[in-house]
């Protein structure tokens, strides 16, 4: 089983470039990522990325992990609307189903953006968990989720990040992230949450929730983030 090093586009995602690879069995890099290290082995995008923002060229071990590949695979975890539409959820989703890892650390994932500074570690980006959108009104409440998922596929998650974060996992260190345990939650309570989304049957094969976002009730989804973030220990938001 391996451990996976998910690289995001936040400001600090820079500070691995010093890093060494091990104990990261492999690197997944989200969008514009791939140019923080050249030795990264899965780049994860939407088809709407745009072409000059990819790299020109793989090494034999590096792969383009596109919409193709990750919709079906986040559908076997309960879809968009419930696992949350950032590529950083997708991401974590589509190692956990493909890569089958023991621990998948996250780092420059936090989802927090200053009003002041960069926003990214290229400058200033689109921050996508700002925009209007059902499935993002608790970033905290689908990492809790996606912590849950995790390790009942007994996987620990972790945030390598010193920042403040938007993600609920245990902070560790590029050191210690291999010997990370999967989280220990509330069983009765996500087994409420995972109930109640059988119940709203807010899914969506083609992974286009946004087309059929009117059906969808924000309330209702509050209340079912409302469980998950009950689920696991008090979140762990602030290093």
């Amino acid at each position: 089983m391996t451990v996976v090093l998910i690289l995001g586009s936040g400001p600090n995602v820079v500070n691995c470039r010093s890093w060494s690879k091990a104990p990261f069995d492999r690197i997944v890099a989200i969008n514009n990522a791939w140019a923080v290290r050249p030795d990264w082995d899965d780049l994860i995008h939407p088809d709407d990325f745009p072409p000059e923002r990819q790299p020109a060229d793989l090494a034999a071990h590096q792969r383009i992990i596109r919409a193709s590949d990750y919709v079906p695979l986040q559908n076997d975890y309960g879809g968009f609307v419930y696992a949350g539409g950032t590529m950083a959820f997708t991401a974590s989703y589509w190692a956990l189903a493909a890569l089958k890892p023991r621990v998948i650390a996250l780092l420059g994932c936090d989802m927090v953006y200053a009003q002041t500074s960069n926003t990214h570690f290229y400058g200033t980006g689109t921050a996508d968990p700002l925009r209007a959108d059902v499935t993002l009104r608790s970033l905290e409440a689908k990492s809790a989720r996606l912590m849950v998922m995790a390790a009942r596929q007994g996987c620990a998650m972790v945030n390598l990040s010193t920042d403040q974060s938007r993600l609920v996992f245990p902070r560790s260190t590029p050191d210690a992230a291999a010997s990370a345990v999967p989280l220990a939650y509330d069983n009765g309570v996500a087994q409420a949450a995972l109930t109640e989304e059988d119940r709203l049957d807010y899914y969506v094969p083609s992974g286009k929730y946004w087309k059929e976002e009117e059906r969808f009730d924000p309330a209702t989804i509050d209340a079912l983030d409302a469980l998950w973030l009950r689920s696991v220990p008090a979140p762990q938001t602030s290093p």
